[in-house]
């Protein structure tokens, strides 16, 4: 409710023209209609009015001539200037002139009192303002008990909302009581109430009494418990502000007093400047009146004190955190689903369950988040994953490095008491962010050491449990801080390393390595615009053709990412570079033949047809920290006394495979056709080929045994094969990890058929289906499956026995 006249402008007239003095004389259920923005006249009322255009000016001059009544109307689009019907309400109030009358400054008042509501039926043409044929609505209130208790409900609220408003007239308070009949005291009350004009025209619209006086009671109290609430915030900032008041006047004695005593040196400016920084930080209350307590602390301090400088810092510290400065999450599905699309090609699973992720926050978005791990190879895209989800839902993006950290106090930061004394990389991260609800990137978390300092993975255990980080303490600060907003996204290239409590933390999301149509896409898309850019090329001025991207990759890398193509392409476009800078050329075509000239001669080759087509040779797959690879296995044999002789830096478990492979090929001799006395008779050399490479696992029994069996039947194994799998002694073929990786090493290598154990079927669905498409896969379930697959029907002829010998 207010105590103030409202003051609108009226509409210009749709399709009006000057005032004329032919217009036609209007019929006796017609008014002028006077449309209006943000003013609903009621019957009963007094109000100013303020007209504008013209058209308008002639409208309500000819109203107060002749002594005709005019129709307040309100219309539903303030934006529109020449409202026609359909955009003015049904509803208005009739109104007779009181006074007109013009300022000096050109404008033009007049004030109007509502008499009686009206139907709007139609407008007329013919007139140079709006006519409308109306509808008077007669009403005879009937009075009843209901009635009459919403009259004294009505007044009671009435008279309280009026001593809430300042400097209410005492006038006010008179008309209310002084009103007896109810439908004028619900117009009145709700004419003099501060409510939006569409509320107000609902209650003008409502020609039943009981339903009139229910709506105006229920705004009456809605304003009530506003003006209720306002007062109360009121009251509080009063005592805030006196309480403030009383220490700067005690502050101001406490500075008079120290002039008296000569001790007249003023406050350091930094101790403002963090008193301000402190009313804006908006910490917890526990937090904050640490701070405080801190800051008395600094301020009572000498500036040449030892602790003033590390006490300073500390307080620069908590007042810099983003305690409760949050960006707004900004989460549209298909928004999301571009930016992926846009940054990443490929990694189609990780991308949904990345939208599965964001479509649970925008459903639920006090949920605690999970704490997703992206595991694969180098090279693969895991940082850059992380960059697109913060992109995607429009929060800050920050990376913590953990690789090599060893200290538990990189993680929880130290102490105050040490000198240097610094946050953790978590706090600093957030300070950084300068956001709650940051993405924080934790990279490398399999990389993590420990020492005589502590175990930082242990320290990780509360930052990524979502029960434990909303009161997160570190060291340093010494007060809690709520890290549960943060979506903590970890990268790992091995999980093996992490400790097992870290691990059962984190959602892994394994990422495999590319095949070669995604390589080649990949640098078409982004590896070759961005290396352009770098080198200062544009698209016009240099072009790699696909035979000369598909030969890079096929021999000149020989990895599970992109990082190695991106360095030839970088290499690659450097020379086209240098031809156009010093004006050999103006554009550029790098096609396959011109690598060798650029790059040199190709450093990987397809080797596998040379090395596995004599008996003894077996190709294996082999699982590594940075994607798979391809093993082979040699096999010789010399006369001795059936010693097993093993080379290549093999693991205590690698050995016992190829012991059990002896084993079972002893058993399996007289139906692969070898004559037992060779055992007896020869002493056997397995070796595995980079012998300065670590190597270890059971996933190569197959292998072994198929290298053993090609050995002592004199007969080779098919090129283009390879295999993994683990073998028991009675022939089992058992399953093995890290399927997805080694068939694509398989891929790169050149191999067409891959033998894997019968168990192991399900884990090829998560080969990427171009790959799949290009292999044959042979399932095992006993070692006799892989000897119908690898081992021709014909013996080796003797040349190649012969070359095997001197091999």
């Amino acid at each position: 409710m207010t105590t103030e006249p409202n003051t609108v402008e009226s509409q210009p007239i749709a399709g009006a023209r000057p005032p004329s003095q032919g217009a036609a004389p209007l019929p006796d259920d017609a008014l002028i209609i006077i449309p209006v923005r943000n003013l609903v006249m009621f019957p009963g009322l007094v109000m100013p009015i303020t007209i504008g255009r013209e058209t308008t000016v002639a409208a309500v001059q000819e109203a107060a001539r002749t002594g005709r009544q005019v129709g307040i109307v309100l219309q539903r689009d303030p934006s529109v200037t020449e409202p026609g019907k359909d955009d003015l309400y049904p509803v208005g109030t009739t109104a007779s002139i009181l006074r007109y009358m013009t300022t000096p400054d050109g404008s033009h008042h007049v004030i109007c009192q509502g008499e009686q509501r009206f139907r709007l039926n139609e407008l007329l043409s013919g007139y140079p303002y709006y006519v409308g044929r109306v509808e008077r609505m007669e009403s005879a209130p009937v009075i009843d008990a209901e009635i009459e208790a919403l009259m004294l409900q009505l007044k009671a609220r009435a008279a309280e909302v009026l001593t809430l408003l300042p400097q209410a007239p005492a006038e006010l308070g008179v008309s209310l009581q002084n009103i007896t009949a109810p439908d004028a005291l619900a117009d009145w009350i709700v004419g003099m109430m501060d409510a939006k004009p569409a509320e107000k025209q609902e209650v003008l619209e409502t020609f039943e009494l009981r339903a009139r006086m229910e709506k105006a009671l229920s705004l009456l109290s809605h304003r009530l418990e506003v003006l209720r609430i306002s007062q109360d915030i009121d009251e509080r900032t009063k005592s805030r502000f006196a309480e403030r008041q009383r220490e700067a006047v005690l502050r101001e004695q406490l500075k008079t007093i120290q002039q008296q005593l000569g001790d007249d040196e003023e406050a350091p400016a930094e101790v403002a400047q963090l008193e301000e920084a402190i009313d804006k930080a908006a910490m917890p209350a526990e937090v904050e009146t640490h701070a405080r307590k801190e800051l008395k602390r600094l301020a009572r301090m000498p500036e040449a004190a030892g602790e003033y400088s590390m006490l300073l810092t500390y307080m620069e510290w908590l007042t810099e955190l983003p305690w409760s400065a949050a960006t707004e999450d900004r989460i549209d599905i298909g928004e999301a689903r571009r930016i992926l699309d846009e940054d990443h090609y490929g990694l189609e699973k990780i991308k949904r369950r990345i939208l599965e992720y964001l479509a649970v926050r925008k459903l639920n978005p006090n949920g605690k988040s999970p704490i997703l791990c992206f595991a694969g190879p180098p090279g693969v895209g895991k940082t850059s994953l992380g960059q697109s989800i913060a992109k995607a839902t429009g929060r800050k993006f920050v990376r913590v490095s953990l690789g090599g950290v060893h200290d538990e106090s990189e993680i929880r930061g130290h102490r105050r008491t040490y000198v240097g004394a610094l946050p953790g990389n978590i706090i600093q991260g957030m300070r950084k962010a300068g956001s709650s609800n940051c993405v924080m990137m934790l990279d490398e978390v399999d990389k993590l050491g420990s020492g005589v300092h502590g175990d930082p993975a242990a320290a990780l255990l509360e930052v990524l449990d979502p029960e434990q980080n909303a009161t997160f303490r570190d060291n340093y600060l010494g007060v809690p801080f709520d890290l549960s907003k943060v979506m903590f996204i970890c990268t790992a290239n091995m999980l093996e390393t992490i400790s097992g409590p870290l691990r059962d933390r984190m959602e892994i999301i394994q990422l495999p390595g590319y095949t070669e149509m995604e390589k080649a896409q990949i640098a078409r898309r982004y590896l070759i615009g961005r290396q352009m850019e770098a080198n200062g090329l544009k698209p016009e001025q240099c072009e790699i053709t696909d035979a000369a991207l598909h030969a890079l990759i096929q021999r000149y890398t020989r990895e599970a990412g992109v990082r190695g193509l991106e360095r030839e392409v970088g290499g690659v476009l450097r020379s086209a570079a240098m031809r156009i800078a010093e004006g050999s050329a103006q554009q550029v075509k790098i096609d396959e033949p011109d690598l060798e000239a650029i790059l040199g001669p190709a450093r990987f080759e397809n080797e596998v047809a040379m090395r596995a087509s004599m008996p003894g040779v077996a190709t294996g797959l082999a699982w590594t920290p940075v994607g798979g690879d391809i093993l082979f296995i040699e096999a010789t044999r010399t006369p001795g006394g059936g010693r097993l002789v093993l080379t290549g830096q093999l693991g205590d478990v690698m050995k016992e495979s190829a012991q059990a492979a002896l084993s079972l090929l002893k058993t399996r001799a007289e139906s692969l056709r070898i004559d037992p006395a060779l055992f007896e008779k020869s002493d056997i050399h397995i070796h595995v080929p980079a012998g300065a490479t670590p190597k270890d696992g059971p996933s190569a029994g197959v292998a072994m045994f198929s290298a053993l069996a090609s050995l002592m039947s004199n007969r080779a194994l098919r090129h283009d094969c390879a295999m993994t799998g683990e073998i028991s002694l009675r022939g089992l073929v058992l399953p093995v990890g890290g399927i997805k990786e080694k068939v694509l090493a398989a891929l790169r290598a050149g191999i067409t058929t891959v033998l894997l154990p019968a168990r192991n079927r399900k884990d090829v669905e998560d080969v990427p289906e171009d790959a799949r498409r290009q292999l044959t896969f042979v399932f095992l379930d006993t070692v006799d499956d892989a000897m119908r697959t690898l081992m021709p029907l014909h013996p080796v002829a003797p040349e190649v026995t012969e070359s095997l010998q001197s091999y």
